[in-house]
């Protein structure tokens, strides 16, 4: 006999059907590839490229500072709305890596407990039934499900190669801007690995005003770039009066489980966001945001990381167009986005994304993540384990990305 649970469930997440839908959703398919792969091949190494997680752990010093402070009596209790003192090392930190100067610790900087959580709350500050969030996609979800979930729209911006994965923001119809309220960004960018510029930012701020549209700038990836100085959306004149950049030091500093970032930005914003917050979660425990204020006070962290994924990309790169594709080495981020083939040579035709990555995985047991929101794309990740005696190792790191190549030259690809 069925529940009566069954019938209670709310109408965002399915209502009566709740759990009885068949939709296959797009990571539980690699899944189940992986699944397959390794009953198929179980002498063969799965090389795992489709995870955007950070492959070490976040270093020493970092622990130390968490394990000394998670002794202290006065560390024990509730955090709420975040300690001033990590608020005042993010404002150091913007100045002093970003460039951005003027930040008030105070009123203008707000932990939270991870950048996902901190999109979700955003959402629930500002959206309305029958506003309207501008999204960029491909891209991370969280903001448009919340939107839909609070009664809102989302109207897609799609980022095409053709335009540099920027979103084209003249091509928004009046009616849309008219109920807009907030435009999410993400860069640099995952999965496309596209960084900003400051010329894009300055339109952004332009048409923020001339529109009033809140901005939500994701800067999960903000300091992994390769060829150029990080930059902040912050940076550009005005930037402050329209929005807020989200900063996380899950990528940056390897803090991946510790789930911790920082907003800042905005007065207003920040302090609607607070609000939300506060009646959403007690704050992140004082010993991690401890440990990320040392973090941001020792920014050649993220230095050595950025390196070591620079590195790998550009080998990536030259794997890969060797193999025929057409790989260039991204703006920021660790990932790396390639066009897919057309098929192979012996008759196999990729009619998408998830197909040639399903085959990827299946056949050759290298898995990569789908993207086929603005063309057939796959992400390929170079945070890839490749360790040895517990740490990581250029050599196997080098023995993994050959094997990758080895693997695919097996295959005849198609482009054209």
């Amino acid at each position: 006999m069925e529940s009566y649970i069954q019938n209670l469930f709310a109408e965002r997440i399915g209502g009566k059907n709740f759990g009885k839908e068949d939709v296959i959703y797009k990571f539980e398919k690699i899944k189940r590839a992986k699944r397959e792969a390794k009953s198929r091949f179980p002498d063969v190494e799965l090389i795992d490229m489709g995870v955007g997680e950070p492959d070490e752990m976040a270093d020493p010093e970092v622990i130390d500072v968490l394990y000394n402070e998670a002794k202290k009596h006065e560390n024990r209790g509730y955090a709420d709305n975040g300690i001033q003192e990590l608020k005042d090392a993010a404002a150091e930190y913007m100045e002093k890596v970003y460039g951005v100067k003027g930040i008030n610790p105070v009123n203008e900087v707000i932990h939270s407990v991870g950048s996902k959580p901190a999109l979700a709350y955003i959402t629930s500050v500002f959206i309305n039934p029958g506003d309207i969030t501008l999204m960029t996609a491909p891209g991370y979800p969280v903001t448009a499900t919340h939107t839909k979930w609070y009664g809102g729209e989302v109207y897609t911006l799609p980022l095409l190669e053709e335009n540099g994965f920027l979103p084209d923001l003249e091509s928004i119809p009046e009616d849309v801007k008219k109920r807009a309220k907030i435009l999410y960004l993400n860069y640099p960018n995952n999965p496309t690995g596209a960084q900003a510029t400051v010329e894009f930012y300055k339109k952004v701020v332009e048409f923020a005003k001339e529109n009033n549209i809140i901005v939500v700038q994701d800067a999960a990836y903000g300091a992994l770039t390769y060829n150029s100085k990080p930059l902040s959306f912050l940076s550009v004149d005005g930037a402050k009066d329209v929005g807020v950049e989200i900063h996380s030091f899950s990528k940056a500093f390897n803090m991946t489980g510790w789930r911790l970032a920082f907003v800042v930005g905005n007065e207003l914003i920040v302090k609607g966001f607070a609000t939300v917050k506060d009646n959403f979660d007690s704050g992140q425990f004082i010993p991690i945001q401890k440990a990320g204020i040392y973090c941001l006070k020792h920014p050649e962290i993220t230095e050595r990381t950025r390196q070591k994924y620079e590195r790998r990309l550009k080998k990536m790169v030259n794997i890969f167009n060797e193999l025929g594709f057409d790989a260039k080495m991204p703006g920021g981020t660790f990932y790396l986005y390639l066009k897919i083939p057309k098929g192979t040579k012996n008759g196999i035709v990729f009619n998408n994304a998830e197909e040639f990555s399903q085959y990827l995985i299946k056949e050759k047991l290298i898995s990569t993540v789908p993207w086929d929101d603005a063309g057939s794309f796959v992400r390929l990740a170079a945070c890839f384990s490749a360790f040895k005696d517990g740490k990581v190792s250029e050599e196997e790191e080098d023995r993994v990305l050959n094997e990758v190549k080895r693997r695919l030259s097996e295959i005849e690809f198609v482009f054209e």
